[in-house]
């Protein structure tokens, strides 16, 4: 009778090990995985903004050119 109570208790603090060991295991790849996720949210802001700065520039080169290329105003009639 005391060898089958020592082989549950064993069986169940085993088990229960073998699980809080999964959930650890499973923790540490999702918190990697976001980290990933979070890294690659930077790159992308890194990116789209340095597309804004370019457009910006772009805008203003064309503004300069669409002022060049206006007709003055003639004299008034």
């Amino acid at each position: 009778m005391i060898s089958d109570t020592k082989r549950i208790i064993g069986t169940v603090i085993g088990t229960g090990l073998a699980i809080v060991t999964m959930g650890l295991t499973i923790a540490g790849f999702l918190f990697a995985a976001i980290g990933d996720v979070r890294t690659d949210i930077r790159r992308l802001d890194d990116r789209l903004r340095a597309v804004e700065i370019e457009f910006g520039k772009v805008d203003q080169r064309l503004a300069t050119l669409e002022r060049l290329h206006r007709p003055s105003p003639g004299p008034s009639d």
